[in-house]
Protein backbone atom coordinates (compact mmCIF):
# COMPACT_ATOMS: atom_id res chain seq x y z
CA UNK A 1 0.00 0.00 0.00
CA UNK A 2 3.07 2.70 0.68
CA UNK A 3 4.18 2.23 -2.87
CA UNK A 4 1.26 2.40 -4.19
CA UNK A 5 0.68 5.89 -2.29
CA UNK A 6 4.04 6.74 -3.19
CA UNK A 7 3.28 6.29 -7.10
CA UNK A 8 -0.08 8.41 -7.04
CA UNK A 9 1.52 10.71 -4.52
CA UNK A 10 0.61 14.82 -5.69
CA UNK A 11 3.86 16.95 -6.90
CA UNK A 12 7.03 15.53 -8.13
CA UNK A 13 7.11 12.90 -6.06
CA UNK A 14 4.40 10.95 -7.63
CA UNK A 15 2.08 10.48 -10.73
CA UNK A 16 -1.10 11.79 -8.76
CA UNK A 17 -1.25 15.24 -10.03
CA UNK A 18 -0.76 13.96 -13.72
CA UNK A 19 -3.76 11.56 -13.03
CA UNK A 20 -5.97 14.09 -12.15
CA UNK A 21 -5.25 16.37 -14.43
CA UNK A 22 -5.42 13.41 -17.36
CA UNK A 23 -9.24 13.23 -16.14
CA UNK A 24 -9.90 16.40 -16.20
CA UNK A 25 -8.81 16.98 -19.78
CA UNK A 26 -10.94 13.80 -20.29
CA UNK A 27 -13.98 15.49 -19.28
CA UNK A 28 -13.60 18.47 -21.16
CA UNK A 29 -13.29 16.24 -24.27
CA UNK A 30 -16.03 14.61 -23.56
CA UNK A 31 -18.12 17.86 -22.79
CA UNK A 32 -17.09 19.37 -26.03
CA UNK A 33 -17.49 16.57 -28.45
CA UNK A 34 -21.35 15.76 -26.52
CA UNK A 35 -22.19 19.56 -27.01
CA UNK A 36 -20.79 19.00 -30.73
CA UNK A 37 -22.78 15.53 -31.16
CA UNK A 38 -26.03 17.21 -30.27
CA UNK A 39 -25.87 20.16 -32.24
CA UNK A 40 -24.85 17.32 -35.22
CA UNK A 41 -27.53 14.99 -34.27
CA UNK A 42 -30.25 17.61 -34.11
CA UNK A 43 -29.45 18.72 -37.41
CA UNK A 44 -29.17 15.18 -38.51
CA UNK A 45 -32.61 14.48 -37.09
CA UNK A 46 -34.05 17.24 -38.92
CA UNK A 47 -32.89 15.89 -42.12
CA UNK A 48 -34.22 12.43 -41.68
CA UNK A 49 -37.52 14.06 -40.82
CA UNK A 50 -37.72 16.20 -43.09
CA UNK A 51 -40.10 15.42 -46.48
CA UNK A 52 -37.38 16.84 -48.30
CA UNK A 53 -35.65 13.40 -50.57
CA UNK A 54 -32.09 14.34 -50.69
CA UNK A 55 -32.02 15.83 -47.11
CA UNK A 56 -32.94 12.32 -45.94
CA UNK A 57 -30.84 10.33 -47.83
CA UNK A 58 -27.99 12.32 -46.51
CA UNK A 59 -29.02 12.09 -43.01
CA UNK A 60 -29.23 8.04 -43.15
CA UNK A 61 -26.16 8.07 -44.92
CA UNK A 62 -24.50 10.01 -42.45
CA UNK A 63 -25.92 7.77 -39.42
CA UNK A 64 -25.31 4.49 -41.28
CA UNK A 65 -21.21 5.02 -42.75
CA UNK A 66 -20.62 6.58 -38.98
CA UNK A 67 -22.30 3.60 -36.94
CA UNK A 68 -20.65 1.12 -39.22
CA UNK A 69 -17.07 1.70 -39.07
CA UNK A 70 -14.98 1.86 -36.05
CA UNK A 71 -14.65 4.46 -33.93
CA UNK A 72 -10.90 4.03 -34.11
CA UNK A 73 -11.10 4.72 -37.97
CA UNK A 74 -13.29 7.76 -37.80
CA UNK A 75 -10.48 9.22 -35.73
CA UNK A 76 -7.30 8.16 -38.27
CA UNK A 77 -9.75 9.60 -40.98
CA UNK A 78 -10.01 13.00 -39.06
CA UNK A 79 -6.39 13.00 -37.82
CA UNK A 80 -4.74 12.45 -41.39
CA UNK A 81 -7.19 13.88 -43.49
CA UNK A 82 -8.21 16.73 -41.77
CA UNK A 83 -4.76 18.69 -41.69
CA UNK A 84 -4.86 18.40 -45.36
CA UNK A 85 -8.52 19.54 -46.06
CA UNK A 86 -7.72 22.32 -43.74
CA UNK A 87 -4.63 23.56 -46.03
CA UNK A 88 -6.50 22.81 -48.78
CA UNK A 89 -9.15 25.38 -48.06
CA UNK A 90 -6.55 27.67 -46.61
CA UNK A 91 -4.79 27.67 -49.91
CA UNK A 92 -8.29 28.05 -52.49
CA UNK A 93 -9.56 30.81 -50.22
CA UNK A 94 -7.20 32.59 -49.11
CA UNK A 95 -3.74 31.72 -51.16
CA UNK A 96 -1.73 30.32 -47.75
CA UNK A 97 0.55 27.68 -48.90
CA UNK A 98 2.08 26.81 -45.36
CA UNK A 99 1.56 24.39 -43.27
CA UNK A 100 -1.39 23.85 -40.77
CA UNK A 101 -1.80 21.25 -38.30
CA UNK A 102 -4.71 21.17 -35.74
CA UNK A 103 -3.87 20.15 -32.13
CA UNK A 104 -4.66 16.55 -30.57
CA UNK A 105 -8.06 18.65 -28.70
CA UNK A 106 -9.60 19.92 -32.06
CA UNK A 107 -9.29 16.58 -33.77
CA UNK A 108 -10.09 14.52 -30.53
CA UNK A 109 -13.60 17.38 -30.02
CA UNK A 110 -14.13 16.94 -33.87
CA UNK A 111 -13.64 12.94 -34.35
CA UNK A 112 -15.79 11.87 -31.13
CA UNK A 113 -18.55 14.62 -32.10
CA UNK A 114 -18.85 13.20 -35.29
CA UNK A 115 -19.99 9.84 -33.90
CA UNK A 116 -21.82 10.82 -30.87
CA UNK A 117 -23.51 13.25 -33.16
CA UNK A 118 -24.79 9.64 -35.24
CA UNK A 119 -26.19 8.26 -32.41
CA UNK A 120 -27.60 11.68 -31.30
CA UNK A 121 -29.71 11.69 -34.21
CA UNK A 122 -31.38 8.69 -33.54
CA UNK A 123 -32.18 9.91 -30.25
CA UNK A 124 -33.51 12.79 -31.14
CA UNK A 125 -34.90 11.69 -34.23
CA UNK A 126 -37.05 9.45 -32.18
CA UNK A 127 -37.70 11.96 -29.41
CA UNK A 128 -39.67 13.60 -31.79
CA UNK A 129 -41.53 10.46 -33.45
CA UNK A 130 -42.65 10.08 -29.55
CA UNK A 131 -44.28 13.65 -29.13
CA UNK A 132 -48.06 12.77 -29.57
CA UNK A 133 -49.55 14.29 -32.42
CA UNK A 134 -52.42 15.40 -30.32
CA UNK A 135 -50.56 17.73 -28.28
CA UNK A 136 -49.42 19.29 -31.72
CA UNK A 137 -52.49 19.70 -33.55
CA UNK A 138 -54.19 20.89 -30.10
CA UNK A 139 -51.45 23.66 -30.14
CA UNK A 140 -52.30 24.60 -33.99
CA UNK A 141 -56.09 24.79 -32.98
CA UNK A 142 -54.92 27.47 -30.35
CA UNK A 143 -53.34 29.30 -32.90
CA UNK A 144 -49.36 28.81 -32.12
CA UNK A 145 -47.38 30.05 -34.39
CA UNK A 146 -44.64 27.75 -35.14
CA UNK A 147 -41.88 29.48 -33.01
CA UNK A 148 -44.15 29.00 -30.09
CA UNK A 149 -45.20 25.55 -30.69
CA UNK A 150 -41.33 24.50 -31.19
CA UNK A 151 -40.30 26.37 -28.05
CA UNK A 152 -43.43 25.43 -25.79
CA UNK A 153 -44.37 21.77 -26.84
CA UNK A 154 -41.54 20.37 -28.99
CA UNK A 155 -38.22 21.53 -26.64
CA UNK A 156 -39.98 20.40 -23.67
CA UNK A 157 -41.33 17.24 -24.91
CA UNK A 158 -38.10 16.31 -27.10
CA UNK A 159 -36.16 17.03 -24.09
CA UNK A 160 -37.94 14.65 -21.86
CA UNK A 161 -38.18 11.68 -24.14
CA UNK A 162 -34.60 12.16 -25.40
CA UNK A 163 -32.65 12.29 -21.90
CA UNK A 164 -32.10 8.79 -21.38
CA UNK A 165 -30.63 8.17 -24.79
CA UNK A 166 -28.55 10.88 -24.35
CA UNK A 167 -27.67 9.79 -21.18
CA UNK A 168 -26.43 6.32 -22.86
CA UNK A 169 -24.47 8.60 -25.57
CA UNK A 170 -22.55 10.72 -23.24
CA UNK A 171 -21.44 7.57 -21.34
CA UNK A 172 -20.10 5.95 -24.82
CA UNK A 173 -18.65 9.36 -25.71
CA UNK A 174 -16.86 9.73 -22.22
CA UNK A 175 -15.46 6.04 -22.55
CA UNK A 176 -14.48 6.73 -26.09
CA UNK A 177 -11.92 9.86 -25.10
CA UNK A 178 -9.57 6.72 -24.08
CA UNK A 179 -8.68 6.67 -28.00
CA UNK A 180 -7.80 9.88 -28.71
CA UNK A 181 -4.80 8.82 -26.67
CA UNK A 182 -3.34 7.90 -30.20
CA UNK A 183 -3.18 11.38 -31.61
CA UNK A 184 -1.31 12.63 -28.47
CA UNK A 185 -3.63 14.45 -26.32
CA UNK A 186 -2.79 13.62 -22.27
CA UNK A 187 -5.76 12.30 -20.86
CA UNK A 188 -6.51 9.17 -18.70
CA UNK A 189 -5.30 6.98 -20.82
CA UNK A 190 -2.24 8.37 -21.94
CA UNK A 191 -1.37 9.56 -18.54
CA UNK A 192 -1.51 6.28 -17.07
CA UNK A 193 0.26 4.79 -20.02
CA UNK A 194 3.08 7.37 -19.56
CA UNK A 195 3.29 6.73 -15.87
CA UNK A 196 3.46 2.83 -16.28
CA UNK A 197 6.14 3.08 -18.64
CA UNK A 198 8.11 5.49 -16.67
CA UNK A 199 7.79 2.93 -13.25
CA UNK A 200 6.95 -0.12 -14.81
CA UNK A 201 4.25 -0.63 -12.96
CA UNK A 202 1.25 -0.69 -15.72
CA UNK A 203 -1.20 -2.29 -13.22
CA UNK A 204 -1.24 0.29 -10.42
CA UNK A 205 -1.95 3.10 -13.20
CA UNK A 206 -4.23 1.41 -15.52
CA UNK A 207 -6.53 0.22 -12.16
CA UNK A 208 -6.37 3.84 -11.23
CA UNK A 209 -7.36 5.05 -14.37
CA UNK A 210 -10.48 2.46 -14.01
CA UNK A 211 -11.39 4.18 -11.03
CA UNK A 212 -11.24 7.58 -12.18
CA UNK A 213 -13.59 6.67 -15.24
CA UNK A 214 -16.01 5.06 -12.57
CA UNK A 215 -15.75 8.00 -10.58
CA UNK A 216 -16.89 10.34 -13.94
CA UNK A 217 -19.28 7.60 -15.14
CA UNK A 218 -20.58 7.58 -11.33
CA UNK A 219 -21.05 11.27 -11.17
CA UNK A 220 -22.54 11.16 -14.87
CA UNK A 221 -25.40 8.93 -14.12
CA UNK A 222 -26.11 10.82 -11.15
CA UNK A 223 -26.16 14.71 -13.17
CA UNK A 224 -28.25 12.90 -16.07
CA UNK A 225 -30.63 10.90 -13.30
CA UNK A 226 -31.20 14.64 -11.60
CA UNK A 227 -31.97 16.31 -15.09
CA UNK A 228 -34.65 13.48 -16.00
CA UNK A 229 -36.84 14.46 -12.64
CA UNK A 230 -36.25 17.72 -14.04
CA UNK A 231 -37.57 17.49 -17.13
CA UNK A 232 -40.42 15.09 -15.90
CA UNK A 233 -41.63 17.94 -13.29
CA UNK A 234 -45.43 17.33 -13.08
CA UNK A 235 -45.98 14.46 -15.44
CA UNK A 236 -48.08 11.64 -14.04
CA UNK A 237 -46.50 8.24 -13.91
CA UNK A 238 -49.23 5.25 -14.96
Amino acid sequence: MSEWMSLLAWGDAGWGDEMVRGALWTLVLATVAFALGVAIGSLGATAKLSSLPPARWLGQGYTTVIRGVPDLLVIYLLFFGGNQAVMAIARGLFGYDGYIELNAFTIGAIALGTVSGAYSTEVIRGAVLAVPRGQIEAARACGMSGWLLFRRIMVPQVARYALPGLGNVWQLTLKDTSLISIVGLVEIMRSASIASGSTQKPFVFYLSAAVLYLCLTAGSNRVFGLAELWANRGVRRA
